[in-house]
């Protein structure tokens, strides 16, 4: 067995299985965007007319593509993201059940891509959330008030910044604002660290080799 964690390529047999490289997440400091909608499903986050890609790159641009762009392909002036105040934003706020829908994972793909590191709701889809931890993205869930006021912040502050900080497991601005957070440790210890699924199961490599060498 062969194995190498940089390009993370695995080799078994006559096989090869590539893995995901993760981006390792342990803080962040970003210009938040607020997007005041709930049940955002993932047929908004990104149009299943772009999921015949087969990269898990280059899904940026179709980022919540009916609400940004107008039919002729110009920007929709009235869409969060498009305000200019928010150009860069990569700490999404949004309502409850965020991510609902189907479970395609091309939407965690897309925010990704076009630059979210973070998003903070009170709730969200199960299936969406796992897969926010598969790619880099850190789903943050808040109680309803303190999203809330979040939201209140950032129409109060031109240019509203949030610092994450993933290993304490806080929220913090630049007016006094302290927030803690809940995360599972499976999930913190795959940020932290940049592993995906496979990876995590590759951490334990010397036992696999141990069975497969007695195996054979």
């Amino acid at each position: 067995m062969g194995i190498q964690i940089g390009c993370l390529s695995l080799d078994i047999g006559q096989s090869e299985l590539v893995i995901h490289n993760m981006e390792l997440f342990t803080q962040h400091n970003g210009l938040v965007a607020s997007m005041d909608r709930a049940a955002v499903d993932t047929d908004q986050i990104i149009p299943k007319q772009f999921l015949k890609r087969i990269e898990r790159t280059g899904f940026g641009q179709f980022l919540f593509f009916d609400w940004r762009f107008n039919e002729d392909g110009s920007d929709n002036p009235e869409f969060e993201l498009n305000q200019p105040e928010v150009a860069g934003a990569s700490v999404l706020l949004a309502r409850r059940n965020f991510g609902c829908g189907s479970s395609r994972e091309h939407a965690v793909w897309s925010l990704a891509d076009y630059g979210i590191k973070v998003v903070i709701a009170p709730s969200f889809a199960d299936i969406f959330y796992n897969n926010c931890f598969k790619n880099s993205v850190l789903p943050i869930k808040l109680d309803e008030d303190t999203v809330e006021q979040l939201f209140q912040r950032a129409s109060q502050h031109e240019g509203y910044k949030l610092t994450i900080d993933l290993e304490q497991q806080t929220v913090t601005d630049e007016h006094g604002l302290q927030l803690a957070f809940e995360v599972n440790e499976s999930h913190k210890h795959k940020l932290l660290n940049g592993l995906d699924d496979i990876a995590l199961t590759l951490e334990q490599e010397d036992q696999i080799s141990a069975f497969e060498a007695e195996r054979l």
